[in-house]
């Protein structure tokens, strides 16, 4: 019996995804757990594996964004008779039937953060030139992009609508509040890439998914009452940790780094401190009992924060593996939604670009996130005399809705402890 494949949720929130391409074609047999097709979502792009085993029967979504729960696939035994499968498309609300705060518009705003543009450029030009649809002199527009246009005092009748049928979601009102006015792009479009060419050589370059992605979720951290707190770090007994760490080092095995003796003592400062280990829900703060610690990655077309969960567990080798398996991952696009989920904590690490010190961004709804500078030698004064040590700067971002000055001062004191002295985290 033919099995119907349709689209998964992977992640909580998640209405909606974008297959990108199939990685196989009618008529080819499938085992179940085999890479099926590639599926963009506003966090990953990632191969999803098929559900059950047979042949291929039908294609029904080639290409494009899918709800949630709809068929795009049909398996079956070869030379099945199947009926036919349709995808409907995503069901317009009608905005003056939908409050603010009812179940429906919550329901459009997660919805709406899954929704993306176009693959093909033209086709954005054309869909930013069209003025936002009205109905009766009233523009058409989600409640969440009512909402931010009303905080930002933006007039909906001037922003471009992307959405079905011109409708004006939130990324519309974001991108024209960044422009500094609702003047849709009339740039014409540079074939074969998402760039556009603008006045006097100016080139535009279109967000991508991802970057939208990280857009909005640094403007919404960015509205959190955060403060931050620094400490400087005397690195010589870590610098001879992992000098000894690297020589027990198997070949073949991950080489273990700063950065990971820096997960295991936070991940056991997390321990000791549970206030910082914690997520802001709006009116609760979540205390977790496990290290699940971020990692910010750099990647070519935005930036991801792979988490390695249960840190605290882990010898520092286990974390060094752990994080070149999902570093490989990350830079390959080949991350799991898994990957990204979970997270308690996160370390952003710019040493190695010879940044001294440096402040990061929360990554919401993680109540807290650690900046990591260079290591650099500098003169200190140790027992009356003038010496040189190699000197870390840390800078921790908090979230004061979850976490109080001197829950974080605790909390990165002991951080700094356990560099300086790390049998004591060990």
């Amino acid at each position: 019996m033919a099995t119907e494949i349709k689209l998964p949720r992977l992640g909580q929130g998640m209405e909606s995804g974008t297959i990108v391409k199939w990685l196989k074609s009618e008529g080819d047999p499938v085992e179940e757990g085999e890479p099926l097709y590639e599926l963009d979502t506003d966090k990953v792009t990632q191969e999803v594996e098929a559900d059950a085993g047979g042949v291929l029967l039908r294609i029904a979504v080639a290409e494009g964004e899918v709800e949630v729960g709809k068929t795009i696939a049909v398996i079956g035994e070869s030379g099945e008779e199947i009926e036919e499968t349709e995808v409907e498309g995503e069901p317009e609300v009608d905005e003056d039937d939908q409050e603010e705060g009812s179940p429906g518009a919550a329901r459009e705003e997660e919805r709406e953060r899954g929704r993306e543009a176009p693959a093909d450029p033209d086709q954005q030009v054309t869909q930013i030139r069209e003025p936002a649809a009205s109905n009766g002199g009233r523009v058409k527009a989600s409640p969440l992009a009512r909402r931010i246009a009303r905080e930002r005092g933006i007039e909906l009748a001037g922003v471009a609508g992307t959405g079905p049928e011109g409708r004006v979601v939130a990324e519309d009102v974001e991108r024209t509040a960044a422009a500094g006015a609702p003047a849709a792009a009339t740039a014409p479009a540079v074939p074969g890439n998402s760039l556009f060419q603008g006045p006097e050589g100016i080139e535009v370059e279109q967000l991508s998914s991802m970057r939208k992605t990280i857009a909005r979720r640094l403007t919404e951290a960015w509205q959190a009452p955060v403060f931050q707190i620094a400490m400087t770090v005397d690195m010589s007994r870590a610098l001879e940790l992992r000098e000894q760490l690297v020589e027990l080092n198997v070949d073949g095995t991950a080489r273990p780094t700063i950065s990971d003796l820096l997960t295991k003592v936070s991940a056991a400062a997390l321990m000791r401190h549970r206030a910082v280990n914690a997520l802001y829900r709006g009116d609760s703060v979540e205390l977790h009992p496990t290290a699940n610690i971020g990692v910010a990655v750099a990647i070519p077309n935005g930036l991801v924060v792979p988490v390695i969960p249960g840190c605290e567990h882990r010898s520092i080798a286990e974390i060094a593996a752990a994080r070149a398996a999902v570093v490989e991952r990350a830079k390959s696009g080949k991350l799991r939604q898994s990957d990204l989920e979970g997270g308690t904590f996160t370390i952003s690490n710019l040493g190695m670009y010879g940044v001294g010190r440096f402040i990061a961004v929360l990554n919401p709804p993680q109540a807290a996130i650690l900046a990591v500078g260079a290591i650099e030698e500098q003169p200190v004064a140790v027992g009356g005399e003038v010496v040189v040590r190699p000197r870390m700067e840390l800078t921790m971002t908090c979230d004061h809705r979850a976490i109080d000055g001197a829950t974080g001062a605790e909390f990165l004191a002991t951080v700094k402890r356990f560099l300086e002295e790390p049998g004591l985290a060990l």
